[in-house]
């Protein structure tokens, strides 16, 4: 595909359970991670039938068919972080058997699904769901998850994988390197604004919320020749697409109304917008957060028609 247009870029962080194992006790999130099963074919339906292209980085655990396939794969050299809670291999007591016993721990179904529509790209979202930047870990470590990735896909899908999203935004360029060792092609990087090139503790939530409805940041649409070409591309995020949370329905017209002037100013002046979200953001509210993606949706064909406003997976990007 050639990218010579406004492009909107769709990139998903697909997890389930394993996007925040640490933090979330599942007794309390059973029917949350259900509604995200549900939500992620009619996602697929509206991309096929719209011709929306998308990719979805996938955590390599959800690959396995099974715990003894998981087992298989595991590498022998796991992340040491300083604080081993962040690491999942110390959580496979509460995994079951199966995808059809534990649903919110295998997606070896959905996977299948997203590979059968027709224009979706399957990427890496690291194996374990790897933190780059956490204290304790190492570069050969991150290798030996890339690799553990790359294998159960070759293993299950006959897919390589080319393109990585760092889990938790955690981007760390040093190890770019090795993900081009382990055959990746394209990374996703953070927005090249003020409010991502820092940690501001607390507040970063908060100026990092604010700028969904209101502009604090310079423009996130990017052209082609500021995306970096090193070790790999460098694909930069522009727009996490908030949930719809019912506490905050007085503030959803002005999310929908910033996205869609980002959408517009890229397609009129020939921008890439990069927007993501997580598959289980929608399991809170499945139906309005549908609604929601039809409306961009929606808006995105007007702006095809009008501009020739594309769609793009990242792994469009490579030449």
């Amino acid at each position: 595909m050639k990218i010579n247009k406004g492009t909107l870029v769709i990139s998903l962080d697909f997890e389930l359970h394993w996007g925040g194992a640490e933090k979330w006790e599942l007794s309390k999130m059973q029917s949350y991670f259900l509604e995200t099963r549900k939500a992620i074919p009619e996602v697929l339906r509206l991309f096929e039938e719209h011709n929306i292209r998308a990719t979805w980085a996938t955590v390599g655990f959800l690959f396995a068919k099974d715990k003894k396939q998981l087992l298989e794969f595991i590498p022998k050299d796991r992340p040491s972080y300083n604080n081993q809670k962040l690491s999942y291999y110390n959580y496979f007591d509460q995994v079951g058997e199966n995808e059809e016993e534990d649903p919110f721990h295998f997606g070896y179904s959905l996977i299948k699904k997203i590979i059968a529509t027709k224009g979706q790209e399957l990427a890496t979202h690291t194996f374990a769901h790897y933190y780059c930047n956490e204290l304790g870990q190492t570069p050969k470590q991150f290798g030996e998850d890339l690799r553990a990735a790359q294998a159960i896909a070759q293993e299950n899908f006959n897919i390589q994988l080319k393109s990585l999203v760092f889990p938790r935004n955690q981007y760390n360029e040093s190890y770019l390197e090795i993900a081009k060792q382990q055959g990746i092609a394209i990374v996703r990087s953070n927005p090249n604004v003020w409010l991502w090139k820092k940690n501001y503790g607390k507040l970063t939530p908060l100026f990092r919320a604010t700028d969904t409805l209101i502009s604090i940041s310079s423009s996130l649409t990017f052209d082609n020749e500021s995306i970096r070409k090193n070790e790999v591309v460098e694909l930069p995020a522009s727009r996490f697409f908030r949930p719809y949370n019912d506490s905050e329905k007085v503030v959803q017209s002005l999310k929908m109304k910033r996205i869609k002037n980002e959408m517009l100013y890229a397609a009129k002046n020939r921008l890439n917008y990069h927007i993501w979200w997580h598959p289980h953001n929608f399991g809170g509210n499945v139906a309005e957060n549908i609604k929601q993606l039809k409306e961009i949706i929606s808006y995105f064909s007007y702006l095809n028609k009008k501009y020739g406003f594309q769609s793009a997976s990242m792994i469009d990007f490579i030449d």
